[in-house]
């Protein structure tokens, strides 16, 4: 049996964001442990997940905050390395007036870029039923190297592969170097999350389902789901489109982490639903299993799945930061049953 549900493999960082402004009237920054992959696990461990994560942090304050913040979740740091020579990557978050965010990075370089194949622990990836990664991993070559060899590494052993691109233009030398890595995350994941923008940035489609059809022109993906923000959400199988309406809040304070957390709960569903049981012969066949799940799959469950994902994504717009602050099951279906008894 596979010891870990979902292992991520990314940027681990700190998010400064905005709470409040001092009597100066300047802002006051909140270090916030964050980073999309660490987000996506700890919704996973609410949702009782056995999660591990792969990547680099520096050997300084801010290092020691995210080790901390992630063993208080719950998530497995084996994977987690320390690097000696390059200080954890920092975030500052600027909230903009809708809740929508802009980000300035201080990873030039950043400790997570410093990941390398021989920090790899390939037990651990071995050892996961879903390994999920995004594109900041493939910025530059050390790092890419390293993201590449995992992805071989959870393909030879059966897992089921998810890409979030999760684009951040201003961390790539170019976007043509973006958009050569980000296709190939796409080539080799089974699940792909992809947000409205990356999809027309991406494609150059203004009209969201040509976009899918673009992508499909490429790769067989058997299961693809699109967030829309407040437009809500798609799911897209070999055969069906299926869309659920987003959760609006009056009292959301900022989105960071909504996708991720959509994207946990996408996951989940994918291993309480989708996915065969634990063992070997079961875990050799995952990928197969998974493809027959999906094309199986009927417009109920995935209404059901995205419903789910909207739900825990809109709570998360309420609460500062993100990775600490996820929702769990019960709450989610608390809120879910509050809106269906309105």
């Amino acid at each position: 049996m596979k010891t870990y549900d979902v292992t991520a493999l990314g940027e681990l960082l700190i998010d400064f964001t905005e709470n409040g402004v001092s009597a100066q009237g300047n802002p006051l920054l909140e270090a916030n442990p964050g980073g999309a992959p660490c987000n996506v696990l700890a919704m996973l461990n609410c949702l009782s997940k056995k999660t591990a994560f792969i990547g680099k942090i520096g050997e300084d304050i801010f290092g020691k905050q995210l080790m901390k913040a992630l063993q208080d979740v719950g998530l497995e740091t084996r994977g987690l390395k320390k690097s000696r020579d390059v200080r954890t990557t920092l975030a500052f978050v600027h909230t903009l007036e809708d809740g929508d965010r802009e980000f300035s990075f201080y990873r030039n370089p950043g400790a997570d870029m410093a990941l390398e194949e021989e920090d790899l622990d390939e037990t651990l990836i071995k050892d996961s039923r879903i390994f999920h990664y995004g594109s900041l991993s493939m910025t530059h070559e050390g790092c890419r190297l390293a993201t590449r060899r995992a992805i071989d590494m959870a393909g030879e052993s059966g897992a089921v592969l998810s890409f979030d691109p999760n684009l951040r233009e201003s961390l790539w030398g170019s976007l043509e170097d973006a958009r050569e890595q980000i296709l190939y995350g796409m080539a080799h994941c089974q699940i792909l999350k992809i947000s409205d923008n990356e999809i027309q940035w991406l494609t150059g489609e203004a009209d969201f389902d040509r976009g899918i059809d673009w992508i499909r022109e490429r790769f067989r993906i058997p299961l693809i789901l699109l967030s829309m923000g407040k437009e809500g959400s798609r799911a897209y199988t070999e055969s069906l489109r299926v869309e659920c309406p987003a959760f609006v809040q009056e009292k959301t304070v900022e989105t960071t982490g909504a996708g991720d957390t959509f994207c946990a709960c996408i996951l989940n569903y994918a291993l309480e639903a989708l996915l065969p049981g634990e063992g070997p012969e079961e875990a050799a066949e995952s990928g197969k299993f998974f493809e027959e799940s999906c094309r199986a799959c009927t417009e109920e469950q995935l209404r059901e799945m995205l419903r789910f994902a909207n739900a825990a994504a809109s709570i998360v717009t309420t609460r500062k930061g993100a990775l600490r602050v996820m929702p769990k099951r019960e709450e989610v279906e608390a809120f879910l049953a509050e809106k269906e008894n309105r």
